[in-house]
């Protein structure tokens, strides 16, 4: 294993962290203090890259080289291995195998594709459509083969429960496993006992989308390590904290006139630097400028 990449620094992590806290960045800059307060794995949500980046729902309308942009933003900034939400691989066979490809590239740790047809909707909205078992194997197989790192890991996610039910979804999850699935991600679970029975039906971790306001309830992290779940997913959380603070102090300016009644809902200077790093750049910067006048001096 080459402990060095991305991929090998997942599975490490998972061994150390039991079930692995998988926390959700919008930005290279959320990426950072996510690192600073602990975590070990970072996720990019296709529908946080969809509503925060381009301002659009999350119905498949972004792209392979839209995810890339923030794969790549988040990955150069952090230490930390990230998973990347894919959709349903960005097309057919080779259109997947270019998107394994180039994650990797990009600095991912791992993607997970879904069973969804290619004109997705949020895994928590009604109507769902469904790809057959084995169009979904085929995915599967594919990402599989294109990998060129080993410690690259595929997940494969399954709508299916909402549709098909326990039995259907597991049936589907063994298949997706047989296929080379390194890991499962079970969308919109309800109750606890369900992710008890796909952990007990499958041989591979499975992650658990804890996201507010949707089909599954907020379980606690100890809920989950009873259930024999893996990873725990928080894709959006920060993000609409972000955005509940940011329309607060937008309302608060246009209809006051001030911003001083919410300063104290505001990272300070002092606390954004400390994360940025900003003095080492600056000591940097007149090391650079005190070697310059030196030269000139001199001459």
């Amino acid at each position: 294993m080459n402990v060095s990449s991305p991929g090998a620094k997942l599975k490490a992590a998972l061994k150390v962290e039991k079930p692995l806290q998988v926390i959700g960045t919008m930005n290279a800059y959320s990426a950072i203090m996510a690192e600073k307060v602990g975590f070990r794995c970072l996720y990019i949500s296709g529908a946080g890259v969809a509503n925060a980046s381009y301002g659009l729902p999350d119905l498949g309308i972004t792209t392979l080289n839209d995810v890339l942009e923030d794969v790549r933003r988040i990955a150069s900034i952090s230490t930390l291995p990230v998973l990347v939400d894919a959709d349903t691989g960005f097309g057919s066979a080779l259109n997947i195998a270019r998107t394994v490809k180039e994650m990797i590239k990009a600095g991912a740790a791992a993607l997970h594709i879904e069973d969804q047809v290619s004109a997705k909707r949020c895994g928590h909205r009604p109507n769902k459509a469904l790809v057959d078992t084995d169009e979904m194997v085929d995915r599967i197989k594919v990402a599989v083969d294109a990998k060129s790192d080993p410690d690259f890991m595929i997940m494969a996610r399954t709508d299916a429960l909402a549709n098909e039910g326990m039995k259907g979804a597991i049936s589907r999850a063994k298949a997706y496993v047989a296929a080379g699935a390194d890991m499962i991600f079970a969308e919109a679970v309800t109750e606890l006992d369900q992710y008890k029975e796909f952990a007990k039906a499958l041989d591979v971790p499975i992650l658990a989308n804890i996201t507010e306001f949707g089909q599954t309830p907020l379980f606690t992290i100890d809920e989950l390590k009873s259930a024999g779940v893996s990873l725990v997913l928080y894709p959006l959380s920060a993000f609409r904290a972000m955005n509940a603070a940011a329309l607060n102090v937008y309302e608060t300016i246009r209809s006051t006139g001030t911003q001083k009644s919410v300063i104290d809902t505001m990272q300070t200077r002092e606390d954004l630097y400390k994360f940025l790093g900003y003095k080492g750049y600056e000591e940097k910067l007149d090391k650079l400028f005190a070697v310059e006048l030196a030269k000139r001096k001199g001459q």
